[in-house]
């Protein structure tokens, strides 16, 4: 993709905000449901931050994996545990958790000014999807199969939890 400097600045920040508001309204609204759906606004723009790198591969595999799966994953979960009532909140908590919050963002705005940021420019290869799957066929086979079965085993595991619980919920009429 071959867009302007200007354009590209533009959409960046555009989506960079977008993800801020996106994350912020994850951890500060009340409802469960919404804080899912914007998580997938979230993921949804950093695909987007994926295509302005050039990374279309990137951000199809963020869409199908992250907001096709994960957030699909969530959200029935969601739909599935039920409610619990509302608990009382400690204020004092509260006023601790701001504390390490603040705390936390000090210290990484004090790290952001000290860091040199200045790197020389980098021109890497382009890596190719053919390229991708060679390498995970080859030199990272091992590792790609023990994922998958990883993966398997849960599958499973996830199968025979869900038929107990059908065989405990059933009536005897």
């Amino acid at each position: 993709m071959n867009i302007s400097q200007t354009f590209q600045t533009i959409c960046y920040f555009i989506l960079g905000t977008g993800i801020l508001a996106g994350g912020l309204g994850v951890i500060l609204f009340p409802s469960i449901v919404y804080s899912a759906f914007l998580l997938g606004g979230v993921l949804f723009g950093v695909a987007g931050i994926y295509i302005l790198l050039n990374a279309d591969f990137l951000a199809a595999v963020q869409i199908l994996v992250y907001v096709g799966a994960i957030n699909i994953l969530i959200l029935f979960a969601i739909m599935l545990i039920p409610s619990q009532p509302e608990l009382a909140r400690d204020p004092g908590k509260n006023s601790l958790a701001g504390l390490v919050c603040l705390g936390s963002l000090l210290g990484l705005g004090r790290m952001i000014q000290t860091t040199p940021w200045i790197t020389p420019p980098f021109h890497p290869d382009p890596i190719t999807v053919p390229l991708l799957g060679g390498h995970i066929f080859s030199d990272f086979l091992l590792p790609f199969e023990v994922i998958s079965i990883l993966l398997l085993v849960a599958l499973v595991g996830a199968i025979v939890l869900a038929r107990r619980d059908l065989e405990s919920n059933s009536f005897d009429l």
